[in-house]
């Protein structure tokens, strides 16, 4: 390391405590998606925080959002400190919204428990953790290099977990990143590797349609969900099969989702479920409708033409051999597949931090899910963004999710190193 590279690492490893705290107090606002619960408090909470370090602060309400209503808004947080002179732009960004918590935790999701080098709760690894080391970053690089060029940016935005609609998208179609250059993602993808981007994902609702009749004569009516069993019998026979013999050059982890595949999301057929507290039975009718949502994860060599043509050609099988078959099927979300080149400069740019804090090669990969990335991408118009952040992949969503102390500190002292040779003084090494 040179001298200042060398400051900069003291100067977080003097501030391990502080960014342990700052995890576990953003931990403990649950901000939980769905329903959207704590948006507004967390927002409140960083921009007290980024203002004590000489940020100038917005709160944005993605207004007409989707997700977005009086009762759960959705508001995000953009920080943006100026340097001495003109320069590059660098972003930080982070989802402020967790998933639910699930079953099987022991130890309380909301309570930031500090044990055996580690932080425990809903979101610690996913990704509280990584918004708190990018925010102790850049407090750090300010500290030690006060005379630096170019812009620093924050971020806290909604909704990633389901979709980022109300968060980054919405900044993106407002023109945010229009005045960005570097865009750094602090996702649990591991202190040692550089995510570069993700999959395609393509969403879609299937129903099947028959006739309603008496259940006790079934032949007088139609059974939608028998279609709907051929439909999944064609599946096995065909689809799944054929999805399995896709493969990428994409470094995607882990190594099963180096292929396409595809994931039945949900599946319902005939009446509504009868409420939990009801004690009826329901009546017996043959069901006329039966629907499935699928979530089919595609790869950079596929068209989505391609991806849509597929279920169309299952739909089209079942139809030529059986009668009375009818099925409509809606798309509900698509997202193309992404990936930064390695020779752009952010890239480049953590490479040679990620050596120089850990001494050695950064793995290249590239997600089996979306992030926000796409937004920035698709909407944004920049290309020059990747993912880099502390935490263990595997933990996201997970029950007891932790992050580890030790991780955090040297994501961190790599943010802080991107920063000193993206916007640090000309002079320097």
């Amino acid at each position: 390391m040179t001298n200042l590279q060398s400051r900069l690492a003291t100067e977080i490893e003097a501030r391990r405590g502080d960014l342990v705290t700052l995890t576990q107090e953003l931990i403990r606002i649950p901000t939980l998606n769905p329903p959207g619960d704590n948006y507004r408090e967390i927002c409140d909470f960083l921009d007290l925080r980024l203002l004590r370090a000489g940020f100038h602060t917005q709160l944005i309400r993605a207004k007409g959002a989707p997700g977005d209503s009086d009762r759960y808004p959705r508001w995000n947080i953009v920080a943006r400190r100026e340097g001495a002179r003109p320069g590059q732009c660098v972003h930080f960004n982070s989802h402020i919204d967790v998933v639910d918590v699930g079953r099987g935790w022991t130890v309380d999701p909301f309570g930031g428990l500090e044990r055996d080098g580690k932080v425990y709760g809903r979101g610690a690894c996913d990704m509280k953790g990584g918004l708190a080391a990018s925010i102790v970053a850049a407090e750090a690089f300010l500290a030690v290099v006060p005379d630096w060029e170019g812009v620093i940016e924050i971020s806290g935005t909604a909704d990633e977990e389901s979709g980022g609609f109300g968060g980054v998208a919405y900044l993106a179609e407002q023109g945010h990143f229009a005045r960005v250059d570097h865009v750094i993602i602090p996702e649990p993808l591991n202190v040692d590797r550089i995510c570069l981007g993700h999959r395609g994902v393509w969403w879609a609702e299937i129903e099947t349609y028959g006739e309603i009749a008496h259940g006790s004569m079934p032949f007088l009516g139609d059974c939608a969900v028998r279609h709907m069993g051929a439909v999944l019998h064609e599946m096995e026979e065909t689809l799944f099969p054929a999805l399995a013999r896709k493969r990428t050059d994409m470094p995607v982890v882990p190594d099963g989702a180096k292929q396409s595949t595809l994931n039945i999301n949900s599946l319902h057929g005939g009446q509504e479920e009868i409420a939990k507290d009801s004690t009826g039975l329901p009546s017996p009718v043959v069901p006329d409708s039966a629907r499935m949502v699928i979530d089919r994860r595609f790869l950079i060599e596929e068209k989505i033409d391609e991806v849509q043509q597929e279920l169309n050609d299952v739909l089209e099988r079942v139809k030529a051999r059986r009668d009375g078959f009818s099925y409509d099927i809606r798309e509900m979300h698509r997202v193309l597949p992404t990936m930064t080149e390695r020779d752009a400069p952010v890239v480049t740019t953590v490479t040679e931090a990620i050596r120089a804090t850990l001494g050695k090669e950064p793995d290249y990969v590239v997600s089996p899910g979306t992030y926000d990335q796409k937004h920035i991408d698709r909407i944004g118009r920049l290309k020059n963004c990747v993912a880099y952040g502390p935490g263990i992949l595997d933990l996201a969503h997970k029950p007891d999710e932790y992050v580890g102390v030790d991780d955090m500190v040297a994501s961190a002292q790599v943010m802080a190193l991107s920063l000193l040779s993206l916007l640090g003084p000309p002079d320097n090494p």
